[in-house]
Order: structure tokens, then sequence, then C-alpha cells
């Protein structure tokens, strides 16, 4: 079975935050579990989405839904690791796109992961798939659009 690879430009990172390895996070082989790094990526997304200023749930029942994620692991990461978290978005498409993350360990400049979450939106009232609102796409005039 062919490997997943996982490469983004460089110029799509939009937005970087830091996170710390909590003892917790830490599985039976003494580094960060992927249940954990899970969480960490979306605690991650979150905090990007905030700082663009955009709701993960308005009042009309239009929120935004995650519908795939896949990452790839470079190396370890352990209790206490500060890690950082750059976020980007790209190929966007009419309902939705992907959510980007390279996460790295500052302290030695080691790569961590490589992460990238399919999303949609999705109004929970009608229970259905709607179009991208356009104050969404417009806060990224630099991504690329998939037909």
């Amino acid at each position: 079975m062919a490997r997943l690879k996982l490469e983004f430009p460089e110029q799509q990172f939009c937005y970087s935050t830091h996170l710390t390895v909590r003892v917790t996070d830490i599985n039976a082989a003494n580094h960060l579990g992927n249940d954990s790094m899970i969480s960490m990526i979306s605690e991650a997304r979150a905090r990007f989405l905030f700082e663009f200023g955009i709701e993960e749930t308005r009042e009309d029942g239009t929120g935004i839904i995650v519908t795939d994620l896949a990452t790839t692991y470079r190396t370890e990461a352990h209790a206490r690791d500060q890690l950082l978290f750059e976020v980007g978005v790209m190929d966007f498409n009419k309902y939705g796109g992907d959510i980007t993350f390279r996460i790295s360990r500052p302290a030695d400049g080691s790569l961590v992961a490589m992460a990238k979450s399919g999303f949609v939106f999705f109004n929970y009232k009608r229970q259905q798939v709607v179009a991208m609102p356009a104050e969404f796409s417009t806060k990224f005039p630099r991504v690329n659009w998939l037909d």
C-alpha cells in the first residue's frame, strides 16, 4: 500500500499558534498519542477560525463540519514539548475545502507532523451540505479553487 505524503506550499500558511503537549497526552510508548494529536489539531483549527472571525456554527444553523483528516508523523513529541501549529486553507470548492497543518517543535526545529482536514459547510437545521458563504471565501483571496 502506498504511504500518504502531505506537502503544502509554504505561502499558504496564514496563521500559527503554540500548544504544549500535556502529560495526559502521552501514550504507553511514552510519546504524543494519535488521539491527542487529533485533539490538538482540532484546537488549532478552532483558534484559526476564531482569529479570522469565523463562527463554527452561525445563527441560521450553518456551520463547518469536518469530512476527513489525514495525518503523517515525522518524529515523536513528548510531555511538555511546545509545538507550533501553522495553519492554512487550500483547494476550495463550492461547498468547502481543506485546512492544512504543519506541526513543528521550535526548540530543535523538528517537523513533528503534517495534516490535512477536509471540511464542508453544513446546515444543521436542514441537515444538508450548503454552499460556502461568500464571507468565508473572501477572507482567503489567494486560495486556489477546484471545480
